[in-house]
């Protein structure tokens, strides 16, 4: 029995995209293949919600899916088949002019559907062989984070076979992809299953990713906090130098816009780089800086 993606994802027919979204955020965390280890049924969850987000969130494919179900891949060919009956006249198979008026109602009936279907894609002369699906395929891609900043070619072993794939910048650790058409090969002549690829990105010492952020780490010395000054930063991209301000405080934080992560399957946007300045306190002193130091206690204002 086909999935009905609505009902996967817990929504109305009427679910605004923005409802879609949410609703499939809210299930991910719950069904994520890393908070149920060795459940074969989250993971087919998983598997389900990923597909029917992927369909729905997109306005072409879910108005195609509204109007014909489980059929929505072929819709391009279901169309050209009515405009052809519709020439043809009523006697070229009792569809002209009925139309396909959408999934789960409209004048055509399930039997009707089903038949036109077996036409198309199955059989002659009405009488139809079984066509079945194939099975969908699962792989895992491990990425550094430098290597998922960059849109870059990577093979997969998948099923004994080498697949080449292209990775989008910015894919996010435990994101799942769909590739129509990978899976395994239908059988009498049906479709071939699809394939699920889950990237795995591993942490990185310098930098902690959030959504399309980066967070790092900055230690400065004394005098450049009280006084300001240069500091050469490394980001993803190579190093930039920065300007600290003068009295930059211990803990506070500066922000590089744009030195940030890329946003996924939006060329040319990024996030934000974060710097969190970290100051170094002199743990030996000369006499001359002890001093100093001591001629600036006695200046400083008394609370």
């Amino acid at each position: 029995m086909a999935t009905d993606y609505y009902k996967a994802l817990g929504v109305d027919r009427t679910a605004t995209t923005d409802a879609i979204k949410a609703a499939y955020r809210k299930l991910a965390r719950k069904y994520h293949p890393d908070l149920n280890p060795n459940d074969d049924a989250a993971k087919r969850k998983f598997q389900e919600i990923n597909e029917a987000n992927e369909v729905l969130s997109d306005p072409e494919s879910r108005k195609k899916y509204d109007k014909y179900g489980e059929h929505w891949k072929h819709a391009d060919q279901i169309e050209a088949q009515e405009k052809e009956r519709a020439k043809q006249g009523a006697g070229a198979g009792g569809f002209a002019g009925q139309g396909f008026e959408g999934f789960g109602g409209g004048t055509m009936s399930e039997e009707e559907m089903n038949d036109l279907f077996g036409s198309m894609f199955g059989g002659r002369g009405g009488r139809r062989q079984a066509r079945f699906r194939g099975p969908d395929y699962q792989a895992e891609s491990h990425l550094a984070l430098i290597d998922a900043a960059t849109t870059h070619k990577q093979t997969l072993n998948v099923n004994g076979q080498k697949l080449r794939i292209t990775v989008p910048a910015g894919v996010e650790d435990g994101q799942t992809i769909r590739i129509p058409g990978q899976g395994g090969p239908g059988a009498n002549g049906g479709p071939n299953g699809d394939l699920y690829i889950t990237f795995r990105v591993k942490e990185h010492p310098k930098f902690k990713r959030t959504g399309a952020d980066l967070h790092t780490t900055a230690e400065i010395d004394l005098s450049t906090a009280v006084l300001g000054g240069d500091l050469l930063l490394d980001t993803l991209d190579g190093q930039v130098k920065m300007k600290v301000a003068p009295g930059t405080q211990n803990g506070s934080r500066a922000k590089l816009k744009g030195k940030g992560f890329p946003v996924y399957k939006q060329e040319g946007r990024h996030g934000d780089l974060y710097v969190t300045y970290q100051v170094k306190l002199p743990t030996t002193l000369t006499s001359e800086q002890r001093a100093l130091f001591e001629q600036l206690a006695q200046t400083s204002p008394r609370p």
